[in-house]
């Protein structure tokens, strides 16, 4: 008998396992030098910023050498509206889309969708390490200034999260020189779209 309660707590524990893994993960470490060194525009950082407890998600996707910021609202973290309002996100500047960062959340299970969409390639940071994404976590805590944490998200239009999107893009950073993030993609993606290099 002792030994059927075993099994079933090993059998237990193996599914669990399972079941929170994302298949096809790739590591941050097999990402291209350049990423790392920020040698070139269109590396982004993704993640969620969650609201009061079910009321849905901001996916927020952030470029890594200008500090270029998006933001959607979603229902709710499935991996399935993740990865579709990741798509719709990028897609206007799928020209200048190299690489997405994300963490091990479950949310980012549908990453080769966005992969095969966008025509990129996805990385996963280490386990809690939210510092490889440093950058997309910095600009999280901006967000938090407008949609503060345990906000319901019910009541966050998508016109007020373009307006604070706007306003962040538009901010002066000391990291750019007091350049404003919005002003440095837009130049390096109409570059991207006439055929120079990024």
């Amino acid at each position: 008998m002792q030994l059927l309660v075993e099994f079933g707590k090993r059998y237990k524990k193996r599914l669990h396992k399972q079941r929170g893994h994302i298949l096809g993960r790739r590591s941050i470490h097999d990402r291209p030098a350049i990423i790392d060194q920020r040698g070139r525009y269109g590396d982004w950082e993704i993640d969620t910023v969650i609201g009061k407890r079910g009321t849905g998600a901001i996916v927020t996707i952030l470029e890594r050498k200008s500090r270029f910021y998006l933001v959607k609202k979603v229902t709710s973290k499935h991996a399935q509206a993740v990865a579709e309002a990741t798509v719709e996100m990028l897609q206007p500047f799928k020209a200048l889309v190299h690489s997405i960062t994300a963490d091990n959340g479950l949310e980012f299970a549908d990453h080769a969708v966005m992969a095969k969409e966008l025509d990129t390639d996805v990385y996963f940071a280490d386990p809690y390490a939210s510092y490889l994404r440093g950058a997309n976590e910095n600009a999280n805590g901006l967000l938090r200034q407008y949609v503060p944490k345990g906000t319901d998200l019910r009541t966050v239009t998508g016109t007020q999260l373009s307006k604070y999107e706007k306003r962040l893009n538009l901010r002066p950073r000391k990291l750019l020189g007091f350049i404003q993030p919005d002003v440095i993609f837009k130049e390096q993606l109409q570059l991207a779209m006439s055929g120079c290099c990024s």
